[in-house]
């Protein structure tokens, strides 16, 4: 199987979400994936580290949806790849389906790990369901969902080869780019630990203790879709349904009832923890621990119980 994989870069390094779709498209190709990435990277941009052993670069850095997928399916066709393989994020969604149609590929979309007997395994109905999809046709394009898969490092290097495409003229220009998260924190698809809280928190100047909790984790903090429609934490940390889909490792939800549209955007946790006063409260019945208690008086103890651990 020759497989392709796109690797989104940040400041001359692949993503976590990158090296996670990198380390799927090794895993599939038995060692023999080729990478493309767009804009500057800094030696292999670590992507030799999971078992990728070329890298084509494109040397101008891409905004545009349609010159990315032009990219794309000219590497494919080069390469000749049966197999294109993205990350299931903002930029993966847009482009997975467009590269698909130009190389007249099926796509399968948010995989959660390496086919068998030919069929790809992804969640469905907001995780609620699997399904075992199979393909009909001789190429498919695939994403992987954010820490479904998780990045595997075998060691090693990668060489990096110059590639020209005619990708044609940009349909979108970006003037200036601020990145919402300037903190330092890890960006909410990629992180592994999240701390997050509703309208129990009962204000704005509250949130010191979800954030001294999530320093104590070494984790991002998240909200409800409340929180963020009245303003006291920015959209870009509102998770759920009709925000951001995070599957960490750990989320804490402090003063958050459990919403079903809430639910769907978290619910493949790998373990969840509830705190409520609510013992009723829905949240509880997706729980792997929940806390009945007052997050006021909850937070701080759980907070010096972790400092006194590390």
């Amino acid at each position: 199987m020759s497989v392709l994989v796109f690797v989104p870069l940040s400041e001359g390094k692949a993503t976590k979400s990158g090296l996670e779709a990198a380390s799927y498209a090794n895993a599939i190709s038995g060692g023999s994936a080729t990478a493309v990435v767009s804009g500057i990277i800094e030696g292999d941009g670590g992507i030799g580290t999971v078992g990728i052993g070329k890298v084509l670069q494109y040397s101008k850095a891409l905004n545009d949806n349609s010159q990315l997928a032009k990219l794309v399916e000219a590497v494919s066709i080069s390469e000749g790849a049966s197999t294109v393989v993205f990350s299931a994020n903002l930029e993966g969604g847009a482009v997975a389906p467009r590269v698909a149609v130009r190389i007249g590929a099926g796509y399968v979309p948010g995989v959660t790990g390496v086919p068998e007997g030919g069929n790809y395994p992804r969640n469905v109905f907001s995780g609620k369901a699997k399904a075992s999809v199979s393909v009909g046709t001789d190429k498919t394009v695939v994403s992987v969902t954010p820490n479904a898969f998780g990045v595997k490092e075998v060691g090693g290097s990668a060489t990096v080869e110059a590639f020209s495409a005619e990708v044609g003229e940009a349909r979108l220009l970006i003037g200036e780019f601020t990145p919402a998260s300037v903190d330092g924190s890890v960006p909410l698809p990629e992180a592994e630990r999240v701390v997050s809280a509703g309208r129990g928190l009962k204000g704005p100047e509250n949130w010191g203790i979800v954030e001294d909790l999530a320093k104590a984790l070494n984790a991002s903090t998240a909200c409800s879709r409340p929180v963020g429609d009245m303003g006291w934490r920015p959209h870009h940390e509102h998770v759920g349904q009709t925000g951001v889909t995070i599957r960490p490792d750990l989320y804490i939800a402090c003063g958050i009832s459990g919403a079903i549209q809430h639910l769907a955007g978290v619910n493949q946790s790998k373990v969840i923890v509830v705190i409520n006063t609510d013992p009723e409260a829905p949240f509880f019945k997706a729980a792997d621990y929940g806390i009945v208690g007052d997050v006021f008086e909850v937070l701080p103890k759980l907070t010096e119980a972790i400092k006194l651990l590390s």
